[in-house]
């Protein structure tokens, strides 16, 4: 899919180095790639604050019953 984006050439460019890619099209797929694995990862973290913890709970009972 063609895109026309107003990219800031200075930022590219930069990126391009440091990530060391060839071409603008691989820093650009790079960078979405990062920013959706940052997304899921701020979801999961949010996540360890959903579940309910029991504090009594004693796994080693259970491992008695096996």
């Amino acid at each position: 899919m063609a895109t026309n984006l107003a990219l800031d050439d200075k930022l590219l460019e930069e990126a391009r180095i440091i990530g060391k890619h060839t071409t603008k099209k691989a820093v650009v797929n790079e960078a979405l790639k990062e920013y959706i694995q940052r997304r899921k990862q701020a979801d999961i973290i949010n996540l360890f604050h959903a579940v309910d913890y029991e504090f009594d709970y004693n796994y080693k009972n259970q491992r008695n019953k096996l």
